[in-house]
């Protein structure tokens, strides 16, 4: 009954639509590399992207043709005609193309659609399609079959939209096959089929070669989802796969891929990229910041760990990125502004490199805040504290670990287990000095009270310790001829 109807549609719009090759049958297997689980349905979509200067609005719908909540609503089995602009499409061949596409109100998978190669080649990114076909759901991946196409004028691409806080809501599935981006995702184990914890499989139970479609685990939020990088979409060579087989398991990412359901969302996945690493046109590598003499003017875009109290519009700020970490001392900045400088804050700062009792930081510092968040794992340093490669950490948020508290000397030549300022003046609400041993060497850390004064967590725990206790700690790595960590938790062994 179904390729009844297909003709006499074909027939009824032959004399208006130039359609491309022959409809396909009903496909009995998935899209290669999505072989999973089973589904939710459901395609209704809200409030996707503006998009970006779309030349006829991104919504232009031609007579006679479905808006995407009449396609929503539609039926499985119904035939469907509809509008839209390519954002992609898998690898041509036998006369079928796959493809993703996008309007403003949601997005389109149309799986196997007839197509030349000739025509093929013109379905670049933007390209708008009419599209007749037939609604159909292959283990809840909403799509259309048996379809065919002709090419309109218009062009359209859309941005990404953020799903990330979208992960574990019921409300995903009214996103499914849109372009979409992940932020901050961290890598987490899969198992291969001799049971070792890898970054990545190929194919989904681990039993393929390089070339094949790539699976990988990312945890958001506590919860585990699985991504895949579609081979015939983003195959072996592409950048986005040459990312994935070079992760780590612990790796935190940023990612976009279009949100494919197989029994629940399984994204094909069509960039990776490590959080913290995008950098904007002129803005300075961490090498080449490092690498630049006192003085230097300097720009760079870094990710704000924690900064001290604001005062006078001023701002002093820890940031760091993938590959290092940055000082920022008495930032120009309104107090508006500093109450929008959360962790994990992106910025771009533009000053001049210093240096001070060898601390190297930016001063005459003004910034601008950036779409993008990432915070920083503390980067364990315990067994470099007494090599010379420890500078090259300076700023980062560090982990020491098993550190013996051993004695300061307050004024009055009294053994304590911490000192109210650097030589022990101060009072209560001062900041905060003790030694700790490691390796049989004695190391001086500081809570400064601008960063984390009297009543925080740490400080308390500071007051707390007794000489001999055994602590964990973490803390800026900041420097004052020698390393002298700005400490931020301690938590003493059981």
């Amino acid at each position: 009954m179904k390729k009844l109807i297909a003709l006499l549609l074909v027939l009824a719009m032959v004399f208006t639509l130039a359609a491309c090759g022959n409809p396909s049958t009903n496909p009995t297997e998935p899209t290669k590399g999505t072989e999973q689980k089973d589904p939710t349905d459901g395609t209704q979509q809200k409030d996707p992207t503006d998009g970006n200067d779309p030349t006829d609005g991104g919504n232009d719908k031609g007579e006679g043709v479905m808006t995407y909540a009449e396609y929503a609503a539609a039926a499985t089995d119904d035939p469907v005609v509809v509008e839209c602009y390519v954002q992609a499409h898998q690898s041509w061949w036998d006369n079928k193309i796959t493809v993703y596409a996008q309007d403003q109100d949601g997005a389109y998978f149309m799986y196997n659609m007839a197509c030349s190669e000739e025509d093929a080649a013109k379905l670049v990114p933007g390209t708008k399609i009419r599209v007749s076909g037939f609604k159909a759901a292959f283990q809840g991946e909403v799509e259309i079959i048996d379809a065919t196409f002709e090419i309109l004028e218009g062009s359209w691409i859309a941005e990404p939209t953020d799903v990330t806080a979208l992960l574990d809501s019921e409300d995903l599935i009214n996103y499914q096959n849109i372009l979409a981006a992940i932020k901050g995702a961290k890598v987490v184990a899969s198992t291969d089929g001799d049971g070792n914890e890898v970054a990545f499989l190929y194919k989904w139970n681990g039993s393929g070669t390089a070339g094949d479609d790539l699976y990988f685990n990312i945890e958001v939020g506590g919860k585990v989802y699985n991504m895949c990088v579609e081979s015939y979409l983003t195959g072996d060579g592409t950048e986005v796969y040459d990312a994935v087989e070079a992760l780590q398991i612990g790796d935190v990412i940023d990612l976009t891929g279009f949100l494919y359901w197989y029994n629940t969302v399984n994204p094909h996945v069509v960039s990776v990229q490590k959080a913290g690493e995008t950098k904007g046109e002129g803005v300075m590598t961490y090498a080449e910041y490092a690498a630049a003499a006192t003085d230097d003017p300097v720009v760079v875009e870094c990710y704000v760990q924690a900064h001290q109290s604001w005062w006078d519009n001023k701002i002093t700020v820890y940031a760091q990125d993938q590959d290092g970490a940055y000082f920022m001392y008495n930032m120009a900045c309104s107090e508006e502004d500093a109450a929008k400088l959360v962790p994990g804050t992106k910025i771009r700062v533009s000053g001049f490199k210093a240096a001070f009792q060898g601390e190297v930081e930016i001063i005459d510092a003004t910034f601008e805040i950036l779409e993008g968040s990432w915070i920083a794992e503390p980067t364990d340093v315990t067994a470099l504290l007494d090599s010379e490669d420890l500078i090259n950490y300076q700023n980062i948020l560090a982990a020491i670990k098993g550190a013996k508290v051993v004695a300061s000397t307050d004024g009055d030549g009294n053994e304590v287990a911490f000192l109210y300022k650097w030589n022990g003046s101060g009072t209560a609400g001062d900041d905060l000095y003790f030694n700790i041993e490691v390796g049989g060497k004695v190391y001086n850390m500081c809570v400064e009270s601008y960063l984390t004064g009297d009543g925080t967590e740490v400080y308390d725990a500071v007051e707390a310790l007794q000489i001999g206790d055994v602590i964990d700690l973490t803390g800026f790595l900041y420097w004052y001829n020698t390393v002298n960590p700005h400490v931020v938790s301690v938590t003493v062994s059981e």
